[in-house]
């Protein structure tokens, strides 16, 4: 992101000055560089009126989450998926610690908490790690985790919705049919990917001699601990003990009550897949439901399972208030960087030459920046998703609004994930887990262009 920020910075400096030294001195417009240092000003306030206007609208949906979370949804959806993880990952025991945070894990990714989807899969990687034969080399279990992490199925993209919001869109929530369909397919390709490329990315030798699987949980044990050894001590990562939970209470109920029968999996899968012709069809008509069925619906659920829905709303949207609080320096620099490539007219520049190739296959230059910087930089693409949307010309609801919100909902930051995840065990060798991921990256991005392109143009 260093490389990325100076260069739109550098980018803007050289096209400015080069206007300048052809500027006119006695016409009565500004100077190139004036107009620049307008741009930098104007940029830097409206990214801080940007996060303040997305506080309350931050505030509601995690308040929402959380009321979700303390009634138990994460456990639900986790053990409606854990059939299906069984079969996906045959080398990981069904009822090892495991299995059970990744299934978590990728629940929170799905309902888009990802305060709360972080710790679960440095758990999950953690507990992967000990059964790996290798230490320091991913397994195929651990690329695998990672690929679908990083392009999980979203079915509620709430950071992204909220910024609509706050953008001033008629239909925010129309990106979740967008959304669901971009997932799927780069989930799809995920899974693919990592099970075709692991066989050109082999671990070298046999299992250690003096290597001893840790023994796997019983039905109805409970969250008990395994028999194994601790890993190796070189091995120990050096994580934030914040971001290593310990037995919670939902990883508890999850491994207490298993999972659902597979005939009950396999109905919301179909139900799941069934959205997306649904939306296709009627998704402008049902959109405008969406925001008040969400609230009413989960305030509901939380009341019937006996959660105080104020108080845990409360405290849910306190977190929101930080997070946007958080974001400011963030946008500064990255919208200061777009509202100087833009004054300068570095980016209409950029925009004219890359549209001759991209508008053709349905992918506007203007959309291709936030395409390619997703993958590098949440932060950095949370910045250019906003300045997009927040852009007179273009707003939150134009086929270009649609796409790079559809676009920053299906896609992770895949280089992030990857360096923390595997930080925390210290894998070094990562085999074919970029390959994969980047793969399924791609796929979105493709998937994002033809199903915006199918409902908005």
């Amino acid at each position: 992101m260093n490389s990325v920020f100076f260069a739109m910075v550098l980018m803007a400096f050289l096209t400015a000055a080069w206007h300048q030294l052809q500027w006119d001195p006695t016409s009565e417009t500004s100077s190139p560089m004036e107009v620049l240092s307008k741009g930098v000003i104007d940029a830097a306030a409206g990214s801080v009126d940007l996060a303040i206007g997305l506080i309350g609208v931050m505030a509601l949906f995690l308040g929402l989450m959380k009321v979700a979370e303390a009634g138990g949804l994460l456990v639900i959806l986790a053990k409606l998926i854990r059939p299906l993880m069984v079969r996906l990952f045959p080398d990981v025991p069904p009822n090892h610690p495991a299995m059970g945070a990744m299934v978590l894990n990728m629940s929170a990714n799905g309902l888009g908490l990802g305060n709360a989807a972080t710790p679960f899969g440095i758990r999950a990687m953690q507990e992967l790690d000990k059964l790996n034969p290798h230490k320091g080399t991913a397994t195929n279990a651990m690329a695998l985790f990672l690929a679908i992490n990083t392009s999980g199925v979203t079915l509620l993209p709430t950071g992204i919705i909220a910024l609509r919001a706050a953008a001033g869109s008629e239909d925010p929530a129309g990106i979740l049919p967008t959304t669901l369909f971009a997932t799927l397919c780069s989930t799809a390709a995920a899974i693919m990917a990592a099970k075709l490329y692991c066989r050109f990315f082999p671990v070298n030798g046999g299992v250690p001699a003096d290597f001893v699987p840790p023994t796997n949980h019983s039905e109805g044990q409970g969250n008990a601990t395994t028999t194994a050894s601790p890993p190796d001590a070189k091995s120990a990562p050096p994580v934030n003990p914040s971001e290593q939970p310990a037995n919670t209470a939902e990883e508890e109920r999850l491994d207490d009550h298993g999972s659902y029968p597979g005939w009950v999996s396999a109905l919301a899968l179909l139900t799941l897949l069934s959205l997306v012709p649904i939306t296709l069809i009627w998704g402008r008509t049902i959109a405008p439901w969406i925001i008040p069925t969400l609230i009413i619906s989960f305030l509901t659920f939380g009341l019937l399972r006996g959660v105080r829905i104020y108080e845990v709303f409360v405290e849910g949207a306190k977190d929101g208030f930080q997070v946007a609080i958080k974001i400011i320096p963030y946008l500064v620099a990255i919208l200061v960087a777009v509202g100087m490539l833009r004054a300068s007219g570095a980016l209409e520049w950029l925009v004219r030459s890359l549209s001759v190739i991209t508008a053709p296959l349905g992918l506007p230059a203007e959309a291709l920046p936030m395409a390619l910087l997703r993958p590098l930089s949440g932060s950095g693409a949370y910045g250019v998703v906003a300045s997009i949307i927040n852009d007179p010309d273009i707003g939150p609801d134009s086929y270009v609004g649609y796409l790079v919100s559809t676009l920053q909902g299906s896609t992770e930051t895949t280089f992030y994930v990857l360096a923390v995840y595997f930080g925390a065990i210290q894998v070094r060798r990562i085999r074919h887990a970029l390959a994969a991921a980047l793969t399924a990256d791609i796929v979105a991005v493709i998937a994002a262009v033809a199903i915006c392109s199918w409902l908005f143009l």
